[in-house]
Parts: structure tokens; C-alpha cells; sequence
């Protein structure tokens, strides 16, 4: 960890860039063609597409067919989309807004009181603006915050902010709410690869598992065509909660070779399956690439809970999802050992996992 201490140049908040009436973005946060999103091409079915959308009452009921239905949907959303947004989860909405407001107001506290919680790349925790610690790369349009929330021994309260006061609170009973409603999808997950519905927990460790959280900021910016407040990747852990901000879209995945651009329902969480998933699935469930793109007239927070394997367990593709005809596609790997892969280089696409991909299982 070593050459992980502190970051390559000196930081730059880009909510101060944002605030400081400039027309132009430096250089530094300009992407290559390639990576610039196509805000002038109108595209009449990818402008109507959304990800898939799940009302999950059902899963309180009793009723055995709902549940089935549910629990297709999720399936197919997982195995197809990678992505699907949930309604009527069991998070209490005046939750979901306090969480989100109170992050937003700490974004705009004087930035002296902001600094006092500046991150190294040694944890991620605390006030940041970028991810790699690659020099001289091209970066994201965004600020954020990253905290530990499980396990225990790294939840430190003087990590998180103070101010508001009652933000401390907010998020620590937001997790609660958020690690239940990911263990109900797990269950599910678990139980259509044709395993006892607490198997894929089991192997993030039973109750050792791990969860953080990550606020995103996405001030203005003068030219959002030239940039991404996120560049395109999957993500590194096993399930990602994803508060978003219903009233700015941002959030673009992947689909069939197209960008769509996710349109929030309203007091809905985003999920994707993330790279672990994708492993321990042996493929069936996919993580997908996505971004987040930004605009010149309105900022956007949100809020991305992810729900992890206890970081020194290797995670491989599930035994029983290995056959002949499909072997493993993945080689053991900790969590740890995988996220220390993806610092070093920062987001890039899915590139991080296929990397990963055994030459044997590919070569036809």
C-alpha cells in the first residue's frame, strides 16, 4: 500500500472550478472523442428506453404466485439489464429524501469544513475528487464522499462529518434500511441460480459481510458535452443501492452497444449487480458498464450504498455453476486484492473484470 499514501498532484475541488464562473473547463477534465457523450444526436428509441422498473409489495405478501413474478423479473433485469430500479421496498421515503438533503447541505458548507475531511488513496474515506492514482489523468467532473459502514471495525464516526448534526444520524439509520433491503435482494438472486436463498450471502461471509457508501456531487458545468461527472465502468463490489437524484437525470448504462439514460421514479432505488456478483454467478448475472453525465443548468447528488464480500474471503465462481460446458470463467480473488486492482488504474469500462477472465475459458 505503499505507493498508495497520498495522490500523484494536487487536488482541485470541482465544485470550486463550478463556482468560480468559469466558461471554460481546464484541460484536465476533457475527454477523449471517443468518451464524450452524444448530447445533440436525438435518437428517438434510446431517448424512450429506461431500465427495467420492479415493484417489490409482493415480497411482503403472502401470495406464492406474486412472489414467483417478482422474483422472474428480478432474474431476467439481473441476467439481461445488470441494472433495474425498485419501488415499494421497505425504505421509508422521508428517509430516502432526509439522506440525500442532508448530503447536499453538507456539499455546501464552507470548504474549510469540507477539507478537514479530505481522503487519501489509502482508504477513499472521507471528502474526495478523484478515484486512480494514475498521474496526469484525464478526470472526472464530480466531487465526493466515501465512509465505511460494515463491518464495525472500520465504522468511525470521526470520519463522518459533523455538520449538519444530524447527518451522523441520517446515514447511520439509512444503512440499516438499505442493508436489509439488499439482503431481500440477495435472497432472491441466490434462489434463481437454483441455490438455498442464503448461499450467494454466504459466500460474502454470512453476517461478515461489508457495506460503505459513496455521495456523489455533480456541480454545474459550462461545457457537459467535453466531460462525464463519471467515466464509464462496472462496479468493483457485489450489489450497488443507488439513491439517485429523481429530479437531474445523470446516470447512463450500457445497453446493446447504446448509452440510455436512466430516468429515476421517484423515491425508487437504482440497483446493479456488481463485479463479484458477475464472478460468483460464473457470468450468469452480468455487471454493466455505466457513467454519469453532467448539465450546465442544475447540480445532482446521490447516493451509491455498496454491499460487499468480507474483504479477505476469495470469491470464484459458485462450484455448482461450474460445468463442463461452462467452466470457470474467473480465478480466486479477495475482494481486497480486486479493489487495490481497480485503485491503481482508476474507471475503465468493464475492462477491469474481462481482464480477469481466464485464457482457457475463452479461446473458443
Amino acid at each position: 500500500m505503499s505507493n498508495l499514501q497520498d495522490w500523484p498532484e494536487p487536488i482541485v475541488r470541482v465544485q470550486s472550478l463550478s463556482e468560480s464562473s468559469l466558461h471554460t473547463i481546464p484541460n484536465r477534465y476533457i475527454k477523449p472523442p471517443h468518451d464524450r457523450p452524444s448530447l445533440t444526436i436525438f435518437d428517438s428509441t434510446v431517448a424512450e428506453a429506461n431500465i427495467p422498473i420492479i415493484d417489490l409489495a409482493g415480497l411482503f405478501s403472502d401470495d406464492k404466485v406474486l412472489h414467483a413474478k417478482i422474483q422472474d423479473e428480478i432474474f431476467n433485469a439481473a441476467r439481461h439489464w445488470g441494472f433495474f430500479q425498485v419501488l415499494n421496498h421497505g425504505v421509508r421515503p422521508e428517509l430516502m429524501d432526509r439522506a440525500r438533503e442532508a448530503w447536499r447541505d453538507f456539499f455546501h458548507l464552507p470548504m474549510e469544513m469540507k477539507q478537514a475531511y479530505a481522503n487519501s488513496p489509502k482508504t477513499y474515506e472521507g471528502y474526495g475528487s478523484r478515484l486512480g492514482v494514475q498521474k496526469g489523468a484525464i478526470l472526472d467532473w464530480s466531487d465526493y464522499y466515501f465512509l465505511h459502514y460494515l463491518p464495525l471495525s472500520l465504522k468511525d464516526y470521526n470520519k463522518w462529518p459533523a455538520s449538519p448534526t444530524d447527518l451522523r444520524e441520517v446515514i447511520d439509520e439509512y444503512g440499516r434500511e438499505v442493508v436489509k433491503l439488499c439482503g431481500r435482494v440477495m435472497k432472491v438472486l441466490s434462489t434463481k441460480l437454483g441455490m438455498r436463498e442464503d448461499h450467494l450471502q454466504n459466500t460474502f461471509g454470512g453476517d461478515d459481510f461489508g457495506a460503505c457508501l459513496r455521495v456523489n456531487f455533480y456541480p454545474k458545468c459550462p461545457q457537459p458535452d467535453l466531460t462525464l461527472g463519471l467515466s464509464s465502468h462496472s462496479d468493483p463490489g457485489g450489489l450497488t443501492m443507488l439513491l439517485p437524484d429523481h429530479q437531474v437525470s445523470g446516470l447512463q448504462v450500457r445497453k446493446d452497444g447504446k448509452w440510455i439514460t436512466v430516468k429515476p421514479a421517484r423515491h425508487a432505488f437504482i440497483v446493479n449487480i456488481g463485479d463479484q456478483i458477475q464472478v460468483l454467478s460464473n457470468a450468469n448475472y452480468k455487471s454493466v458498464e455505466h457513467r454519469v453525465i453532467v448539465n450546465s443548468a442544475h447540480e445532482r447528488v446521490s447516493l451509491a450504498f455498496f454491499y460487499n464480500p468480507k474483504s479477505d474471503i476469495p470469491i470464484e465462481p459458485i462450484k455448482e455453476l461450474v460445468t463442463p460446458d461452462k467452466p470457470a470463467l474467473y480465478p480466486p480473488m479477495t475482494f481486497d486484492e480486486y479493489r487495490l486492482f481497480i485503485r491503481a488504474r482508476g474507471p475503465q469500462g468493464k475492462s477491469q473484470v474481462e481482464s480477469l477472465k481466464s485464457p482457457r475459458c475463452c479461446s473458443s
